[in-house]
């Protein structure tokens, strides 16, 4: 016990060396949406931001809230320079304004509504009346879109958050809640990485990942070259190393990298927040 004690704390200590490695001189907060934890979040972006900084002169420093939700409040209030995340859309954080520049080459999410593979749920009614869980109440795929699904067709349930997208999983996998509403690829790659097997009650249409945006206090031209590092960091023999060494971490599998996108690419978000009934 005390190693796993004297363990996570230094992970825990890794993060915070590392996430202030880049504090000397002039900083841009670069804000991540809690899907994992935040030792895996560290080893994932850091090494990616590293790189972007290194080939712009522009140093991006990895910030998030304790929860998800408490990271999308500060993108709310617009605290980060840059951001990845997709609640830059919701009503409530539309204000502050962040516009897309890129997002990552990888296929589109889904929200889905899981079991495990032996569970006796087989259809969504069987929920009724039952706890579900969900990451947080600021993830879209992970909580807004399955419970919009559950209220459209009739069926109530009491959620249940654990903080993030693999903490629900987790819960999941323990069986501390029946069923949970998640991110698609997030869920693919836990139950590769923890050897889940788990079934698909229910599938979203499809969304395409997280954006990263940036405020518009950020000038054009310092906002063209990070985006510019990005788009060209698969293209890099160097980047691209950067990249897989960063997949390997939670098992993502190719293509690598980050391709252009804007505003417009995520028109279903917003036509979401249009007609949806989930009104938390």
């Amino acid at each position: 016990m005390k190693k796993t004690i004297i363990g996570m704390a230094t992970a825990l200590a890794l993060f915070y060396m590392m996430g202030t490695s880049l504090a000397a001189g002039d900083t841009r907060s670069f804000g991540v949406l809690n899907q994992r934890s935040a030792v895996l979040t560290a080893q994932y972006w850091n090494p990616i931001l590293r790189y972007v900084s290194q080939k712009t002169g522009v140093q991006l420093e990895l910030k998030m809230g304790k929860s998800a939700p408490d990271t999308s409040a500060m993108i709310g209030r617009g605290e980060f320079d840059y951001v990845y995340s997709n609640t830059i859309f919701t009503p409530a954080n539309m204000p502050a304004g962040y516009k897309v520049i890129a997002r990552p080459i990888e296929p589109s999410i889904q929200g889905q509504i899981v079991v495990p593979e032996n569970s006796a749920i087989h259809a969504l009614k069987d929920l009724h009346g039952k706890e579900v869980g969900f990451p947080s109440t600021a993830a879209f795929v992970g909580y807004a879109v399955p419970m919009n699904a559950l209220l459209l067709a009739g069926v109530k349930v009491t959620p249940v958050f654990a903080g993030n997208q693999e903490g629900i999983m987790g819960q999941l996998q323990a069986g501390q809640v029946i069923a949970a509403g998640v991110n698609s690829k997030v869920m693919e790659k836990y139950g590769q990485r923890e050897n889940f097997k788990y079934r698909v009650l229910w599938t979203s249409e499809d969304y395409f990942n997280l954006p990263v945006s940036v405020h518009p206090r950020i000038s054009d031209k310092e906002a063209a070259a990070v985006r510019a590092a990005f788009l060209n960091m698969a293209r890099d023999p160097e980047g691209l190393k950067v990249l897989e060494a960063s997949a390997a971490v939670i098992k993502q599998q190719p293509p690598y990298g980050f391709t252009a996108a804007e505003d417009r690419d995520y028109r279903n978000y917003i036509q979401y927040y249009k007609t949806t009934l989930v009104r938390e």
